[in-house]
């Protein structure tokens, strides 16, 4: 009785089979379908390799919501030189609330405005990089995931003791700010801190002094991630004219990170570019120096690396095998069709066999 039962259950089994097997004495090989075989293996070879790469590659996902931290601080690191000596000029920053924030977080000091080849060929290397991120936007995400492999984006020091006087003034540090509007103030003289209003000792410095020629170094927002180039980072402009004012229009969108080697805070931003020369008589009014207005942005931004699951990769893949099985099928079919119409149109016709019959008339 059990083998009974175990017979019914095998056999209602192989009924449920949707892969029959076809005796070999039945299977006809030839050429074509040998041949549409090999082009079927290769493309199921070449499109997994393809598939695989596409799997291990990742991609970056932005999400946008509203900014809803107004309480916090923001942090601006600055790395500027100026063509003046550190005596003549000073930093600050105005917000607008009228709030004087202190300038404590700076330093200044003496250095050579011109570059090593050294350094002249890191600047170079940068705004290559810079240009490059300019006109193809998608580099700024091969940044985020890659951060250069931790390369150094600083300016290199100098290798050696240069004996030339110092003529410029590296401004470098970072300030706390409050997260609204404000102007960052490079202009000439030290700031005076008073509840009143803001001002600038310049009574004492000679107009022929007056050269704002400058390279920004870095500027950033938030905290400094090994790798990221900012907009301005190895900005340089060289003036002739002692009363040169440089405006930086900024929009600043805080922005989160999140990618398989970092996860941070920091701060995207798009600058404009504007300088004249101030000329009183001629109506362009103004003061002489380097202004960095910045504004913050209502949303923030999350970029996370994403990474395909492996369950999509195998369903992918799937996909591939059945996909290139069921064409070449058809293709061989269609094939093999063709070459029975081709072989019967040509095929030499054979001789009739015609049947006499012979009637004998017995007399």
């Amino acid at each position: 009785m059990r083998r009974q039962m175990r017979r019914r259950a095998l056999s209602s089994l192989k009924e449920l089979d949707a892969f029959p097997k076809v005796s070999e004495s039945y299977v006809e090989t030839s050429a074509t379908g040998g041949t549409v075989s090999l082009i079927a293996f290769s493309s199921m070879a070449l499109l997994a390799v393809l598939e695989f790469f596409v799997y291990r590659d990742t991609w970056m996902k932005y999400e946008y919501e509203v900014d809803k931290d107004f309480s916090s601080k923001m942090r601006i690191n600055i790395d500027i030189t100026v063509a003046m000596k550190c005596q003549h000029v000073g930093a600050d920053i105005l917000d607008l609330a009228e709030t004087m924030i202190t300038s404590n977080g700076l330093q200044y000091e003496p250095t050579i405005f011109d570059l090593t080849p050294q350094q002249r060929l890191w600047q170079r290397s940068l705004l290559l990089v810079q240009s490059r991120i300019k006109e193809e936007h998608a580099l700024q995400e091969v940044l985020y995931k890659t951060l250069l492999k931790g390369g150094p984006t600083a300016l290199p020091p100098r290798s050696d003791a240069a004996m030339e006087p110092h003529n410029a003034c590296r401004i470098y540090g970072h300030i706390y700010v409050n997260k609204v509007a404000g102007n960052l103030h490079i202009t000439v003289g030290k700031p005076i801190h008073h509840p009143q209003g803001h001002a600038h000792i310049a009574a004492f410095v000679s107009h022929e002094t007056y050269n704002f020629s400058h390279r920004i170094d870095h500027l950033s927002f938030e905290e400094e991630i090994t790798g990221i180039i900012n907009p301005l980072d190895g900005t340089e402009k060289i003036t002739s004219k002692h009363t040169q004012m440089y405006q930086y229009f900024i929009t600043v969108v805080p922005t989160r990170l999140v990618t398989h080697k970092v996860s941070a805070d920091t701060h995207q931003f798009s600058v404009t570019e504007r300088e004249r020369v101030i000329n009183h008589a001629a109506g362009s009014h103004g003061v002489s120096g380097i202004f960095v207005k910045y504004d913050t942005s209502s949303l923030t931004v999350t970029v996370t690396e994403q990474h395909m699951p492996l369950w999509q990769f195998l369903v992918r893949l799937c996909g591939i095998v059945g996909g290139i099985f069921s064409t070449t099928g058809m293709l061989h079919g269609l094939v093999g069709f063709w070459c029975d119409v081709i072989r019967c149109r040509f095929r030499p016709r054979q001789p009739r066999e015609v049947e006499i019959t012979v009637f004998l008339k017995y007399s």
